[in-house]
């Protein structure tokens, strides 16, 4: 009877992970999906994340060496633009949250769960639809240009 209780308890606790697990990644599994067309086409992507946020490919360079897969540069300048914060303090950020998911990075940069913003972040990308169909603006309704790591606005 023990055994079962143990067992039951066990296969609980799984499916509540598995399920956790589904749900912060079923928030934003878009990114997935624009990864693999930035590695298909890193050049294309670069290019297209310069001209989306108004930065040098050397800046788009530049960040992909300090982080983990090229979609991650789009979700740094993303984050930057809904937060209102440069590069280098959403990269910080983006260290210290690391693993614990997008969601967690966006609350730690002030983006509330709920917010348009964040909602804007589940929604999708805005890099390949045509234009900016679905943007949301930063709090002030001003656009930012970026100008890299540590650069001032």
């Amino acid at each position: 009877m023990k055994s079962h209780k143990l067992l039951f308890i066990l296969s609980a606790a799984a499916l509540i992970v598995s399920l956790a697990q589904t749900a912060s990644a079923g928030d934003f599994v878009w990114v997935r999906d624009l990864n693999r067309r930035a590695l298909a086409d890193p050049e294309g992507f670069a290019a297209s994340v310069a001209s989306r946020f108004k930065i040098g490919n050397a800046e788009v360079q530049a960040i992909l060496g300090n982080v983990d897969r090229p979609v991650d540069v789009y979700m740094v300048y993303r984050m930057g633009e809904l937060a209102g914060f440069p590069v280098d303090r959403v990269l910080e950020r983006y260290r210290a949250e690391k693993g614990k998911g997008w969601g967690a990075l966006a609350k730690s940069l002030g983006i509330k769960p709920g917010s348009r913003e964040f909602h804007a972040l589940k929604r999708g990308h805005d890099l390949y639809d045509g234009g900016y169909r679905d943007r949301i603006l930063p709090r002030d309704g001003r656009p930012r240009k970026f100008t890299g790591k540590g650069g001032k606005r």
